[in-house]
């Protein structure tokens, strides 16, 4: 956790150019739909990439700074029950809302239209997909916003001893790479229903602030809870690797029943993802992998002890 003045002035700056990046990159994908075409295939290559970035920032770098900040015999269960909260509320936000589409193509609608359709009682056909209000949409990557945001803020409260270096940088790179779709929804989405282009500019702009508006309140707000603070970092890593594994499952998992033309090249995407998020993980300053691999470590020796002597015992 931070500290000393000298440490705090480097997460802060940390903090704010991870939020100027990712304020340009959610700009940047509100403006792409007015001054570029993107192709579905390139589209899908991005998202493959992305959610393998996605799933291993959560599992290298949240999951495992989670336990780390969460102290006790029962920290993993309390890690394990606040990620699968995190992938609860991501769940029901997409059951409800429907919110995460990234594609609003042509080709896009003809591919899964052609997939999902069924056949009615009446013996017609009709499509499996539904529509959702550009409000709800708008909430529900709002609420996703405000997930990474604090995800970022509590990333960056962990930098303690001077070691403050790249901490965070898998997971401003992941968002800063998803943001511009989500972005690209927001704004598709506004247009699609006939609203003004201010009405589109405002909501972008709104939804680019959102996550590193969080983020610094969470940064801020966390100090608040004393000697819980880094409890309440743990839990709050915890439910954003959760969140994360939701989001990033939920962007791969559709294309792999509707692009079996195009796997071996969304797995290599998927697969290069996963790769840089467990480079960046090792480049990571050394004192927060040291203070993870002891508590970790010694709760693992105490079960394992206490497996061990109740095999004697028997």
């Amino acid at each position: 956790m931070v500290g000393e003045p000298a440490v705090e002035s480097n997460a802060l700056l940390l903090l704010a150019a991870y939020s100027v990046g990712i304020l340009a990159t959610s700009l940047l994908g509100g403006w792409l739909p007015s001054r570029a075409q993107i192709t579905h295939a390139r589209l899908q290559m991005v998202l493959s990439f992305g959610a393998g970035l996605i799933l291993g920032v959560a599992a290298y770098h949240l999951l495992p700074h989670a336990l780390a900040q969460i102290s006790g015999h029962e920290a993993v269960e309390i890690a394990v029950w606040w990620m699968m909260a995190g992938m609860l509320a991501t769940l029901m936000l997409l059951f409800f809302l429907d919110f995460h589409e990234h594609d609003f193509s042509d080709e896009h609608k003809h591919l899964h239209d052609h997939a999902g359709r069924i056949s009615g009682s009446d013996g017609t056909s009709r499509g499996s997909g539904r529509t959702v209000g550009w409000l709800g949409i708008v909430s529900g990557l709002g609420v996703h916003a405000l997930t990474e945001g604090i995800t970022l803020g509590s990333t960056l409260r962990l930098t303690h001893d001077g070691a403050a270096g790249l901490a965070g940088f898998g997971v401003f790179l992941a968002i800063a790479l998803h943001k511009p779709l989500d972005a690209l929804s927001v704004v598709t989405t506004m247009r699609i229903k006939g609203l003004s282009q201010w009405s589109q500019r405002v909501a972008n702009l709104a939804f680019a602030l959102t996550c590193p508006i969080a983020a610094f309140a969470t940064y801020w707000g966390a100090g608040q809870f004393g000697a819980s603070e880094n409890f309440v970092i743990g839990c709050a890593l915890a439910f954003a690797a959760g969140s994360f594994l939701c989001i990033a499952l939920s962007d791969l998992l559709p294309e792999i029943h509707f692009h079996s033309h195009d796997r071996i090249k969304l797995a290599s995407c998927f697969l290069a993802g996963v790769s840089i998020a467990y480079a960046m993980h090792l480049v990571e300053p050394s004192e927060l992998h040291g203070s993870i691999e002891r508590e970790i470590g010694s709760e693992l020796a105490q079960k394992l002890s206490a497996i061990t002597l109740n095999l004697r015992c028997a």
